[in-house]
This record gives structure tokens, sequence and C-alpha cells, in this order.
């Protein structure tokens, strides 16, 4: 496993300056995966009860997940459990979901990132199943400017140490996967920035598939260059992930 970067284990989402932090930004573990997961069900990424969302404990004991099956709407704090790297429940209740070495076995192999969300949302899983790479044509598709890796393996559920590393592998240094026939995967430094990186996928995916349907992307944008730089930042992400945040608030 790679060495967090200074700092980084101790600290479970980017904190704006000021005297209070923004609704939604929480280092609580447990907190920060409910509002992750609210988010999701805001934004039809449910499936309508699969898919989870998961954060590294700050202490190093492993992972906060989703436990299930909930849908992402409806998850509460009991709906939250801490699973060592193997799978062994340390805190909360109910059985940890079945693909968790999805979960573990990337933030085993990424120390960079703090969480990772998986869901299966339609645009991402329909582009993925057409063969056709993801373009970055808008600034939705900005963070996916260096592509998106696919993996196709028929694996079903990756509910595996092996299936789990291989899909690590996969990913590499990526923002996101597409996990062919089933769904994405999407990580981040943090529940907030990991979620807003899945929503945006979605949202890139739904534009290529409108833009397929009259009559493809225009050569000219398939290769964007640094047109979207600046959306390569998590500064980026949380000024959308503060909005959704909101959005879901004003529903409650």
């Amino acid at each position: 496993m790679r060495a967090l970067p200074e700092n980084q284990a101790t600290s479970t989402a980017t904190a704006p300056s000021g005297p209070a932090a923004a609704p939604g930004r929480t280092t609580d573990p447990a907190s920060a995966v409910v509002t992750g997961c609210r988010v999701l069900g805001t934004d039809d990424h449910g499936d309508p009860v699969w898919g989870h969302v998961s954060q590294r404990d700050p202490d190093g004991r492993g992972v906060w997940l989703k436990t299930g099956p909930r849908g992402f709407d409806e998850v509460a704090a009991d709906d939250v459990a801490l699973v060592d790297l193997d799978g062994r429940l340390l805190e909360g209740s109910g059985p940890p979901p079945r693909e968790y070495p999805l979960h573990t076995e990337v933030l085993r192999a990424r120390g960079d990132i703090n969480s990772v969300v998986h869901c299966h949302p339609p645009y991402s899983i329909a582009l993925a199943a057409t063969g056709a790479p993801l373009y970055a044509f808008s600034n939705g598709a900005g963070p996916f400017a260096g592509g998106v890796p696919r993996f196709e393996e028929p694996a079903g559920l990756v509910e595996t140490a092996e299936l789990g590393a291989a899909v690590a592998d996969c990913l590499g240094d990526a923002r996101g996967l597409f996990l062919v026939g089933h769904g994405i995967i999407a990580v981040g430094s943090s529940v907030s920035t990991a979620v807003t990186t899945a929503i945006l996928l979605e949202r890139a995916c739904r534009l290529q598939v409108l833009a397929a349907s009259a009559g493809g992307v225009d050569p000219a944008l398939h290769h964007p260059g640094k047109r979207y730089a600046h959306a390569e930042s998590d500064g980026y992400l949380l000024r959308t992930w503060d909005y959704l945040v909101r959005r879901v608030d004003s529903s409650a």
C-alpha cells in the first residue's frame, strides 16, 4: 500500500477558510458517508438499493461504508459500518456489502484517495456499453479529460480481494472507472469530491449520449487539450458539492 501524503490520513474533507465549514463538509466519516449517499439519491444514482459510498477511517482502522440494502436517499447513521481491510465488522450493525473488496482494495492501492463511490447510473452504463470512449467536451466532463478506463472482465459482483485488486489496477491513477456491464467507480480525497466526481461523470455521459443521438461528437472535440485544466482541482469539485448539499437540504 502506498503511503498517505502528509496530513491526509487524519483529514476526511477539505475545510474552507472562515469561521464555519460549509454544509455537508464534515470530518466525521460516518456522517460524510450518509451525506454522500443522500446526495447521490437525489441524482438518479440508485439501482434502487444497490451501490455504496465509503470513507477511509482517519485512524487507519479500515473503511466506513454504507451497508444494505438501503436506497441512497434513505441512508441514515445506522446504515453505515466500519470494517477493516479484510471485511471484518468493527463498528455498526449489519453485514458489510458483498462488494466491500471493491472499496478496500482500491483504498489499499491508492494512498492518495480517501473515498470510493460505486453506483449504477444509467447514462454511464449506457455509454460504457457502446464501447465508445468518453469525450471531454463540457465542464462536467472536464475532470475526465485524461480519459476513463474500462474494466471489461465479466466478473459480476466484485466480491473477492483478487477482483478488487484487479479493479484497482485498471483504475490506476484515474478519477473514475467504467465497470462495463455493471456501473462505475469514482474516487476522491473525500466523500465530497468522490460523490461529486460520480455525478459529473454521469452528466458527461448523458451529454455524450445526447450528442450521439444528434449525429455524434465533432472530432475536433475528441482531444480537449488544456481546455478544462480548471476542472482538475478539488476546489472546483467542492463548489459543486456545496450546491448539491444545499439541494438535498432544501428538499428535506
